[in-house]
């Protein structure tokens, strides 16, 4: 067995640029999911962030091939691959806000966008530093620190218990929050190709709808 790697980033000072340690990878997955609470590195876009829970979803993964025997259901057809949806699991994860400005790769900050609900109002409402990520794309670590993301949800919806592993539990607020926006949170289809080397995922959502009434007046 490897011992435990060091996880290090990053910290701006007048003199420079130094490492300093956050945390300790930890093996990743093979198999079940990652719990609340369970502190990451994208593995391929390097933020640190914080998983709220998973989403299950059915991937469209046209980069395995999957000739098409019969048909079905969940086959889905774009004019260049024909691939079988697959029940895959992603996450729902609050990013480091310190690492934002860092994510190069992404030409904006995730976040996740629905319509407001209150009646009177037609805006959009945008929770920055939420994003999706899939299940292999976690490197899970630990870390001491209580406040080891810094996100102006993190306390909101966690809390330590040093008891606990991952020792990050949800709190109330969290699952109150989870139930009351689900339509627009969840996530059911999920696509992806990678064409010269370059990744594309796509994810759909639901972001409300508003319903207009027109008055009729009878003159007499």
């Amino acid at each position: 067995m490897k011992p435990a790697k060091p996880l290090s980033a990053p910290r701006n000072r007048l003199e420079g640029k130094v490492l300093e340690t956050v945390g300790v990878f930890e093996a990743p997955k093979q198999h079940g999911k990652y719990e609340t609470g369970q502190l990451f590195l994208h593995s391929v876009f390097g933020y640190r962030g914080i998983v709220l829970f998973p989403w299950q979803a059915r991937l469209y993964d046209r980069d395995v091939a999957s000739p098409v025997t019969e048909k079905s259901e969940n086959v889905a057809g774009h004019g260049s691959k024909e691939v079988k949806g697959k029940t895959h699991t992603y996450y729902q994860v609050l990013i480091d806000a310190r690492d934002c400005p860092h994510i190069s790769q992404r030409s904006q900050t995730e976040a996740v966008t629905f319509l407001a609900n209150h009646d009177d109002s037609r805006a959009l409402y945008a929770i920055p530093g939420l994003d999706y990520v899939s299940h292999e794309d976690i490197l899970p670590y630990s870390s001491t620190d209580q406040v080891p993301i810094q996100h102006e949800l993190f306390e909101r919806f966690l809390m330590y218990d040093q008891t606990k592993v991952p020792p990050f539990v949800a709190r109330d607020t969290l699952c109150a929050w989870q139930e009351k926006n689900h339509p627009w949170l969840e996530l059911s289809d999920v696509h992806r190709e990678t064409t010269e080397n370059i990744r594309v995922t796509v994810i759909p959502f639901y972001m409300g709808m508003r319903l207009m009434y027109e008055h009729e007046t009878a003159l007499s």
